[in-house]
């Protein structure tokens, strides 16, 4: 990802458009956050059912407190893994709208471990909704050129390059008292307790 490529993901961006970037698990897609018709153009680009919510990315550590609340678990966690392999289940605070969380005030989200991608965030001043780059069902794009077999047309704008792990990120759920994890990829949840005691 280029500085001089940012302004052509930002048009993109600006006219509800999806964008595809690497990053350090799989290709993923991208819309802002609260651009509702951007979601709606999300869902039908991915063939994606209604009731599975999409990960929020950020740049840096201190975003997370805008957009979710946070206990002493959570800071221990973003302190010790993010940015990472890791998305956070937290309570979303009322500036993120209901259609992001599908009505359960939960808002997934996440910091990659990849400084373009974290500087294209900076620049655009917006978290974007990121899921991984595929059709609902099938297996994560790796690589900017086979995004653009899968989408053709439909996309914005597209970055390119390609993915490191092909791992999807451990989803650590702290929106309840149980420590959860709801999906394990790099990080293992003896790793989390062990962080958070």
């Amino acid at each position: 990802m280029k500085p001089e490529e940012y302004v052509f993901a930002k048009l993109a961006l600006d006219s509800s458009k999806v964008i595809a970037f690497p990053t350090e698990t799989v290709m993923g897609l991208g819309v802002y956050f609260d651009d509702f018709i951007a979601y709606q153009n999300l869902n039908a680009i991915k063939n994606r059912p209604e009731d599975k919510p999409y990960t929020m990315m950020v740049a840096d550590r201190d975003d997370i407190e805008k957009y979710a609340f946070i206990d002493d678990r959570a800071k221990k966690i973003i302190h010790s893994l993010m940015p990472g392999e890791v998305t956070l289940l937290l309570k979303a605070k009322n500036n993120v709208p209901s259609y992001v969380t599908h009505g359960t005030g939960i808002i997934g989200i996440r910091i990659p471990n990849l400084d373009d991608l974290r500087g294209f965030l900076r620049a655009i001043g917006r978290p974007l909704l990121v899921p991984s780059a595929n059709k609902s069902g099938e297996k994560p794009a790796m690589s900017s050129s086979e995004v653009k077999k899968i989408f053709t047309d439909e996309l914005g704008y597209v970055f390119d390059g390609e993915a490191n792990s092909g791992r999807p990120s451990t989803i650590i759920d702290l929106s309840g008292d149980e420590v959860k994890i709801i999906r394990e990829g790099n990080v293992s949840l003896e790793t989390v307790l062990n962080i958070i005691k």
